[in-house]
């Protein structure tokens, strides 16, 4: 990381000299597992005369040559930047240098399948990574068009953006592939995927009447789990959606889409070559939340070739908007255009369940965020950035209507296809498409931080009728801004044993008071839920007779969305100290069993698993701990057979089991003498079961060994990591840190493993002989390793089970003595801010 970084100023100085025409990058893969060979030549227009700098992370320079002169590389390259001096009007750069193969998810990463020994490639260059396989001026405003040709072995499948050309036979057996140029984009969004990839091709046809090639890829191990068929047909209800709706054809010649190992996102938005994660692969059961999840990625990816490929932000502060986009497009898009119709629901439980926290914690930011540097962007793929500005975008969707956002997002790409642009040019579209001045609104909600409360104020007379309708707004001391909601409020009574929404009204809500005298004269309902069908962004508390309700009749709300907010509420209350954890617990457990939607289901159980261990009162987290994982085995042996909650029922009970009283049945599950109907002890499952085991202390190297025989694939070998992290024993932690901190060998997923494994301890005494080691690693963890590789470190083995004052205190003396490595220092702050919560949490529990 030393050098490596990038600031804006330097970037603005480069572009008002620089303009780029084109790339030709040439690529020879068949050197080694190392290193690879990268030629590039690039053709730009400068001020005359001038000097500036180009991209290059390098194993070696071997030639420099700008305009037909030779430069000293060892002068004029340090590894990460190469200067070129005395510009001409028009430049012709060539530079010939060795880049180096990444086993971290950045640049171009190489794994070797251990199935069959495959080697597979695939590039990950957001945000700025295109500089470690070729020389690159690496920032998206200077976009140009790309012309990639590689040399690889000839049994290969080699994509790019470009469709893949015939080869060319190369040397003994190598063959050589050379792309078609791109059209004009920024380079994070340029890709190369080669390896002995299994594919399946399918085609559409565009609504100017092109006719788009398709692709699915996947490793040849994986082949029998991959549903292409699935695959395509929500892409094709993508591109009929987001084609109708933009009224811009896709942008591109072709669309492929490509599941990669070792992958550290959900998926990367390359110009027609989309990456995505294996998870996304089932090899063995998933919950629907999971599948559901897919989906939307695939159309969030999707929406990108429009929104970030066609049309790409100046600078990354508009990162947010970027993503942002894409999250309320890929919801949208799921819910009118394919079966998941209740994707909003899903959004309300996760992606707002995120932003809330994210916008919660010392280090929020607008939403437009300040980006001084490529350290600041790293750390802002975040809750604000995806999250919030999706759920601010949804309100902006209810503040101008629907129709008009579409309209105003049309006009916008018609009129800077191919360019960069800020957020002010999509605002003026949707000005001129509904006709609202929207410069108060951004600056509101865009351009502050923090989010906002609001509350029921309701006054009834003798005869329960309402007198009186207030919504009261708040704000945090740290963030005063009081903001305008486009919101409703629905009326929910208890008809035939169910809470049903019978009256809703939409209203602009502003001020710290709004009087809504279009429900004062009706009978008050059981239930009153502001922000009803989730238009707005803030947080929500019931009224104190409604909050009695819906705690009473949690599960018998119909609507699921209506549902999730109340979850959602109950538990913002208790992340806030105002619920007790026991009270939240209770309420799981008693109403959790008839949750229809997979993700609600899904964060509700991991909200119980935290307020259990963390949120709960010292003295009685032993016992909180126990009776939860003992209810979720009961919740499993009580599910219907083969559902979707029984499956997340037992995930969940062997997150926990070593707490509860269940062990016995834990491993009779897993060694097959005890069977739940429906259940199938798949691969995966088993691997669950194995380390919840290792985590009770009855099973260790020799069972993982086993298991691992038996399961000798990327999978199993990233479980086998996390379960040997996972032995409870002081030896077992110091192999598992030892392991990342001592050399620098393992992988990006085998860090992440290894790191849940390390944190998974029943006795506190195994983590905190780690804590002053922890805060001692830090900075030389930083400035060695790569960003991923580093966030993952810091990240994952802060010891966040402790939730100790203890913790807390070594995390503030660490701040204060540290407060020059900015980017570093947030990391820390917002694992503090879960231990300061979690404090809070405890004291309010205790009471």
């Amino acid at each position: 990381m030393p050098g490596e970084n990038l600031t804006r100023i330097e970037a603005e100085e480069r572009a008002a000299l620089v303009s780029v025409h084109d790339y030709d990058v040439v690529l020879d893969v068949t050197t080694g597992p190392e290193v690879f060979r990268s030629q590039t030549t690039v053709r730009f227009s400068a001020t005359e005369g001038a000097s500036t700098f180009i991209d290059a992370i390098t194993a070696a320079v071997h030639s420099v040559t700008l305009n037909g002169v030779e430069l000293d590389p060892a002068e004029v390259s340090d590894g990460v930047r190469i200067q070129l001096p005395n510009l001409a009007a028009e430049n012709e750069l060539v530079v010939v240098a060795d880049g180096r193969y990444m086993n971290t998810g950045e640049g171009l990463h190489r794994f070797v399948d251990p199935v069959d020994d495959e080697v597979y490639l695939y590039t990950q260059f957001e945000v700025p990574d295109s500089r470690r396989m070729f020389a690159v001026f690496e920032q998206p405003d200077l976009k140009a068009s790309f012309r990639f040709t590689l040399t690889a072995p000839a049994h290969w499948e080699v994509v790019s953006n470009s469709p893949t050309p015939a080869p060319v036979d190369a040397h003994d057996g190598a063959k050589t592939w050379a792309f078609s140029p791109t059209a004009r984009i920024s380079s994070y969004i340029t890709a190369l995927v080669a390896g002995p990839y299994h594919v399946v091709r399918d085609e559409l046809t565009s609504a100017d009447g092109r006719t788009i090639p398709l692709g699915v890829f996947s490793r040849k191990s994986l082949a029998q789990f991959l549903d292409a068929d699935y695959i395509f047909e929500k892409t094709k209800q993508g591109f009929e959606y987001f084609e109708a709706k933009f009224d811009v054809p896709y942008p591109f010649e072709k669309y492929d889409q490509m599941f990669v190992p070792e992958y550290n996102a959900g998926a990367m938005e390359n110009a027609g070559a989309v990456t995505f994660t294996e998870f996304y692969v089932f090899r063995s059961k998933v919950t629907d939340a999971v599948r559901e999840r897919r989906v939307v990625t695939i159309l969030h990816e999707l929406a990108h070739m429009w929104f970030g490929d066609l049309v790409t932000m100046k600078w990354w502060n508009d990162l947010w908007l970027n993503e942002s986009f894409a999250e309320w497009a890929s919801t949208i898009a799921t819910a009118e255009a394919t079966e998941w119709h209740e994707a909003w629901t899903t959004f309300n439980s996760m992606e707002k369940s995120w932003a809330y926290r994210q916008d919660q914690l010392p280090s929020t930011h607008p939403v437009v965020a300040t980006i001084n540097d490529l350290e600041d962007v790293q750390v802002n793929f975040d809750g604000i950035t995806y999250a919030k500005g999706g759920s601010v975008l949804k309100q902006l969707v209810a503040w101008v209507g629907v129709e008009a956002f579409f309209a105003g997002v049309s006009a916008y790409f018609k009129k800077h296809q191919w360019g960069n642009t800020t957020l002010a040019d999509l605002l003026a579209e949707l000005e001129t498409a509904s006709g609202r001045d929207l410069s108060d609104w951004s600056g509101l909600w865009l351009e502050t931080a923090g989010v906002n409360t609001l509350r029921p104020e309701i006054e009834t007379d003798d005869s329960g009728t309402i007198a009186a309708f207030t919504v009261l707004q708040s704000a945090p001391a740290d963030y005063p801004t009081i903001r305008p909601h486009r919101l409703a409020i629905g009326f929910y009574n208890l008809t035939g044993g169910k809470l049903v929404r019978d009256h809703r009204v939409e209203l602009d809500v502003d001020g710290e008071r709004t009087e809504v005298a279009e429900l004062v004269g009706l009978a008050r309902p059981d239930l009153v839920l502001l922000n009803d069908d989730d238009l707005a962004y803030a947080k929500i508390r019931l009224d104190d007779a409604s909050e009695q309700v819906a705690l009473a009749n949690l599960s018998e709300i119909e609507d699921p969305l209506a549902r999730a907010l109340v979850w959602s509420s109950i538990w913002d209350a208790t992340r806030d100290a105002e619920t007790s954890a026991s009270a939240y617990l209770d309420l799981v457990l008693g109403n959790i069993a008839s949750e229809t939607e997979s993700t609600t289901l899904r964060i509700v159980l991991a909200n119980a698993v935290l307020a259990a261990s963390a949120y709960t009162a010292p003295e009685r987290r032993t016992e909180a701990r126990r009776l939860l994982a003992d209810g979720f085995w009961r919740l499993a042996q009580e599910a219907a057979a083969g559902s979707d909650a029984q499956f997340q029922f037992v995930m969940n009970f062997a997150a926990i089991a070593e707490a509860g009283s269940h062990v016995d049945e834990l491993a009779a599950l897993a060694d097959g003498s005890l069977a739940l109907e429906g259940l199938e002890i798949d691969t995966d499952l088993g691997w669950e079961l194995l380390i919840a085991l290792v985590a009770a202390g009855r099973a260790g190297d020799a069972e993982i060994d086993a298991r691992l025989a038996s399961d000798n694939t990327a999978t199993g070998q990233q479980s086998a990591a996390h379960a040997r992290a996972a032995i409870q024993t002081p030896e077992g932690k110091e192999r598992a840190w030892a392991s990342l901190i001592d050399v620098d060998t393992a992988t990006n997923t085998v860090v992440r493993e290894t790191a849940e494994g390390f944190l998974r301890s029943t006795d506190p005494a195994l983590l905190e002989a780690f804590v002053e080691r922890y805060f001692a690693m830090l900075e030389d963890i930083w400035e060695a390793r790569s960003y991923a590789i580093a966030e993952k470190l810091v990240d994952g083995l802060y010891p966040s089970p402790l939730a100790s004052q203890a913790l807390a205190d070594a995390s503030r003396a660490w701040l204060e003595s540290h407060p020059d490595v900015p980017a570093l220092r947030r990391l820390v702050v917002e694992r503090l801010a879960g231990i300061d919560r979690a404090l809070a949490a405890q004291a309010r529990d205790a009471r």
